[in-house]
């Protein structure tokens, strides 16, 4: 990977991360993960921050990739970016925040919906940016294994 302008790299990565942060911070979710009733292949509250953060730098990065193409598609695929950025925002806030427990099991599987869709995006573009996306949707897969569980137990 070759960086053309480490200044946009590093506001590709601090923008996931910002939203991520935010969300956190709106949501309120170590408060309510402690006390609802998960299942057993819950990890403990601190693998969550460490898994995350890792997840929105390879996120950035992945964009950055997208960004710097001179591909007449990355517009619509940066589009998909945010609009999964955005899905992505609100769903912590509708789980912890709301306790909408079954709501954000739909809204996350649109979210993985759309994280899909910007995989293939990106592929057709740049396909080391798309693989720097699969561990994102493994991670939503497994929140969305959890997501269920918890407003089956709850």
């Amino acid at each position: 990977m070759k960086i053309k302008n480490r200044s946009t790299l590093i506001i590709a990565i601090l923008i996931p991360i910002a939203v991520g942060t935010l969300s956190a911070l709106f949501s309120g979710r170590m408060s309510l993960y402690s006390q609802i009733n998960k299942p057993s292949l819950s990890p403990p509250g601190f693998i969550f921050p460490i898994v995350w953060i890792i997840l929105y730098i390879l996120m950035g990065i992945s964009s950055y990739l997208i960004y710097e193409s001179h591909s007449p598609e990355k517009w619509k695929a940066l589009k998909t970016y945010a609009l999964q950025l955005f899905f992505n925002f609100w769903w912590s806030i509708i789980f912890f925040r709301f306790s909408l427990y079954l709501f954000a099991f739909l809204w996350l599987l649109a979210m993985i919906a759309l994280i899909a869709i910007m995989i293939y995006q990106f592929y057709q573009i740049i396909p080391l940016s798309s693989y720097l996306q699969i561990p994102y949707l493994f991670w939503c897969l497994f929140a969305a294994y959890l997501n269920f569980m918890i407003y089956r137990l709850n």
